[in-house]
């Protein structure tokens, strides 16, 4: 289950699907009303709601009114603001390296400490957009793997979709469900 302390706040993070019907999408308890809406008309049916953010399924408690599953995944409201220095969310852990790395990083002014803080800043800031770009790729296959992975031309639109080949994933995906393919397609960002 989701922990509702978990929740980010974004607008369209979360997607409903039933079968291969996309429901709504939303922030959690929108797209959460939604499942619940179409399992009180379908007991049955095939309820996913999916994190865009990760391309994973969201297991979800759907018991009670649609106004009981609202309330249990909004947002929680934002704290109010503290007096005094921000937490600035340190935590140690321990790191490994030769007696050569703890040498250099000796003779770096701050400190180890300041000395990989701004390493590791300098490598992400590098690496940002290929990362997030791979993240959403990543999470685009989760979720064909889930809603498409039995379908025909599965293994070569994965594929494309790797590649980031989006005019070939558009034409291997147009024979799937609509709502599947435009989903997927989404993960590549606009055209």
């Amino acid at each position: 289950m989701i922990d509702p302390s978990e929740l980010a706040p974004s607008s369209d993070r979360y997607v409903a699907f039933a079968g291969d019907r996309r429901l709504d999408a939303g922030d959690l308890a929108r797209a959460a009303t939604a499942a619940r809406r179409a399992h009180a008309d379908d007991a049955h049916a095939v309820l996913l709601v999916f994190d865009r953010d990760t391309g994973r399924v969201v297991d979800l408690d759907l018991r009670g009114t649609e106004a009981d599953v609202a309330a249990r995944y909004a947002l929680p409201p934002a704290p109010a603001p503290r007096r005094g220095r921000p937490r600035l969310g340190v935590v140690a852990r321990e790191v490994t390296l030769l007696p050569r790395h703890w040498d250099w990083l000796a003779r770096q002014p701050g400190g180890a400490s300041v000395a990989l803080r701004r390493l590791v800043e300098a490598a992400r800031k590098a690496d940002g957009p290929w990362d997030a770009e791979r993240a959403r790729i990543e999470a685009g296959y989760r979720f064909m793997s889930a809603m498409a992975g039995d379908l025909p031309g599965f293994e070569e639109a994965s594929r494309a979709l790797f590649a980031g080949d989006r005019g070939r994933l558009a034409d291997l995906i147009a024979p799937w469900p609509v709502d599947i393919a435009r989903e997927i397609l989404g993960f590549l960002g606009p055209s």
